[in-house]
């Protein structure tokens, strides 16, 4: 079976979350000890997790993980990034060296960190850490041809997908985390951005590593250029992946779509990572149920992309460093969504009758 067929029988593996698991949770937040609503958007967050699990209370997650994708970009030579290719490499190492702000998060957390390397362009030390599945050194200048082949996009995909199955099934992984490395990968983030949602280019790109004005037009004009020269289809994922994604962002596709197969929630990190879920859902559009938004990155296009997939983040700290470090802050606010179904007494429970005190 061809990498493409393998990656569309993923996809139509999926099954939608449990909309009846989704109403009794509900009606459980009404009958806890509390006012109705009290706890605002953290209520809906546990009836988000009740769907993906099909169980009220949702289990509480044990064992986080972030899997950290890696790949290098082509279009860097357009000159969107002050940052050179081999930062990608010399983070990589960071990451497995356990030096990283990423690294330091998923301590806190107590999430596992798994880096992917499906495109990054130099050689890389082995380490326990890290784990191998280069499609090749990274993408061809988007701006000026494709920035991969379908068969490359549908195998990064497909690596994404293996190294998550292999953490839920092998790891016991019950909480995914998406992240990233890649310099110069918020432009095509920005690309797969505007081809999923229509917006224009000036919209959906950012200052990425914290580019200066003038580098910020050049690079929207990239992404402008890319899409009218790509004119890439969004009903045809594979296709605008191959167009104008990124080695990372492809993997990503593919952490997400297991996550949802394997009934684990995935929390998404920044603008990549968001782009990525815009992707996955295009390839199946169940895949929306099980993502929760772990915060809203500064960069325009992650705002964007979370209004498309209908998704508010739970956090707003105005962060854009990618690695997953936004979502891992979230893993707390995940948890204790789940406890709150399954640890709060009812108004029964408490002997206070059937929630007259609720007012």
């Amino acid at each position: 079976m061809a990498v493409e067929d393998r990656v569309r029988e993923l996809a139509g593996e999926l099954e939608s979350a449990d909309a009846g698991a989704m109403e009794v949770a509900r009606a459980r937040h009404l009958a806890l000890v509390k006012p109705p609503g009290s706890l605002g958007r953290l209520e809906e967050l546990g009836v988000r997790l009740a769907g993906i699990s099909g169980a009220v209370p949702p289990p509480v997650a044990e064992s986080p993980a972030v899997v950290v994708a890696a790949g290098d970009h082509g279009v860097l030579e357009r000159g969107v990034s002050p940052w050179p290719r081999g930062v990608t490499a010399a983070m990589v190492d960071n990451f497995c060296a356990g030096g990283a702000a990423v690294n330091a998060i998923a301590r806190e957390v107590g999430a596992r960190v798994s880096v992917l390397d499906v495109g990054v362009a130099a050689g890389l030390r082995d380490h326990p850490l890290l784990r191998r599945a280069r499609v090749r050194a990274g993408t061809d200048d988007l701006s000026r041809g494709l920035a991969m082949s379908r068969e490359d996009a549908a195998r990064a995909v497909a690596a994404g997908a293996g190294l998550a199955e292999e953490l839920i099934e092998s790891g016991g992984v019950d909480l995914l985390v998406t992240g990233d490395m890649g310099i110069g990968n918020t432009t095509p983030a920005a690309c797969l951005v505007a081809a999923f949602t229509g917006r224009p280019a000036r919209e959906v790109t950012g200052r990425g590593t914290g580019v200066d004005d003038a580098t910020l037009e050049l690079k929207a004009g990239v992404v402008s250029g890319a899409l009218e020269l790509h004119r890439p289809d969004p009903g045809d994922p594979l296709g605008v992946l191959a167009a104008v994604g990124g080695l990372e962002h492809a993997s990503l596709v593919g952490v997400v779509l297991m996550g949802a197969v394997c009934g684990v929630p995935v929390v998404l990190d920044g603008v990549v990572s968001d782009a990525a879920a815009l992707a996955a859902v295009a390839l199946a559009p169940g895949v929306a149920g099980y993502l929760v938004a772990g915060h809203r990155s500064a960069e325009p296009g992650a705002r964007i992309a979370l209004e498309q997939l209908g998704l508010e983040p739970l956090l707003d700290l105005e962060m854009r460093l990618g690695e997953g470090t936004g979502g891992l802050l979230a893993v707390p606010l995940v948890r204790a969504a789940a406890r709150v179904l399954g640890e709060m007494a009812t108004f029964e429970e408490a002997g206070l009758g059937g929630g007259e005190a609720a007012g």
